[in-house]
């Protein structure tokens, strides 16, 4: 099935307001692109390293908008400029410049998933998505199954790999885990599945959250070893207080170098002595940012593993 698509031109000032007019209408399922700048709220939520450089927002904004093909397209534009520009007299509302292509139906969401597939991190370790069957199977595989949704985490980033490696390199059985900034939970299942006796992993998004506890179940790991919960360790004070100090023997934190700084200067409270903090998410021009921090904050390096322009460092609290 192909589908109509709308694109209004307007302002960012009348950005809430279209949106109000088109739902009224009965259109659902609008995308708003403008060149707005980011606030520091939305950097915090953004999971890469690079912030996106945007042009001068120049006030201007497209509200896109899609329906059936068969609908008659004319007269849709003509109530939708009508129904706004009751409104002309209030609001700046731009150009109300309408253009109409068309679009294959597809399933945004799920559409990536064609290219995830069952991949080997070395001779042992597999990742395996949900929905396919694993044909490349041997005898001793560890094989781990993930669905990371929306969530950051299919275990294929080089980023991911690395913190792999050093957490079956360094994980001694028996030891407890805390894995800051979770994602889709990969590495808090991967730390029971290499022998970790328990592990606990924190996200600031609660869909990373639940969608961790859903592939702990899918890899039949029992609640009583493994948990998450929705926070950030930097900021929450509440979440905070859930975590004992001097509990961890590791903590592991794929994220980015600019949490990764503030957060060794924290993590250490709920580390044993002579824990290891292994950390990735590192692009390598900040690489010299980590490594002074890490020492400033009472850490030795240990080790440094780079796969690309990547880097994780593995760091022993004194």
């Amino acid at each position: 099935m192909k589908w109509t698509k709308f694109i209004l031109e307007t302002t960012t000032e009348a950005e809430d307001l279209v949106s109000a007019v088109l739902n009224e209408m009965g259109i659902e399922g609008i995308e708003i692109e403008d060149k707005i700048q980011l606030s520091e709220e939305d950097k915090k939520k953004m999971f890469i390293d690079i912030l996106p450089e945007l042009p001068p927002d120049d006030g201007v904004a497209e509200i896109s908008f899609y329906c059936d093909s068969d609908i008659d397209a004319e007269a849709l534009k003509e109530a939708v400029i009508e129904n706004l520009s009751e409104y002309a007299d209030g609001y700046n509302l731009g150009s109300l410049k309408i253009t109409v292509g068309e679009t294959e139906d597809k399933d945004w969401i799920n559409n990536w998933k064609e290219f995830f597939h069952p991949f080997r991190i070395d001779d042992t370790i597999v990742i395996k998505p949900t929905w396919t069957e694993l044909e490349d199977k041997k005898d001793g595989d560890m094989v781990i199954e993930i669905d990371p949704g929306t969530a950051f985490g299919s275990g294929s980033h080089e980023t991911t790999k690395l913190c792999i490696l050093n957490l079956k390199k360094y994980l001694k059985a028996g030891e407890k885990l805390l894995d800051v900034g979770c994602g889709s939970g990969i590495l808090s299942i991967m730390g029971i599945k290499l022998g970790a006796k328990e592990a606990f992993g924190i996200d600031i998004d609660e869909i990373a959250t639940s969608t961790s506890i859903e592939n702990a179940g899918v890899n039949h790991i029992d609640k009583s070893v493994i948990g998450f919960a929705t926070g950030n360790v930097l900021e929450d004070d509440e979440l905070c207080k859930k975590l004992e100090f001097d509990k961890y023997d590791i903590v592991v934190a794929n994220i980015l170098a600019d949490i990764i700084i503030p957060l060794s200067g924290v993590c250490g409270r709920y580390m044993r002595k002579d824990a290891l903090f292994i950390s990735s998410g590192i692009i390598n021009t900040k690489e010299e940012a980590v490594k002074e921090a890490l020492i400033k904050n009472n850490f030795e390096i240990i080790e440094i593993s780079h796969m690309n322009d990547w880097v994780s460092i593995v760091a022993k609290l004194k």
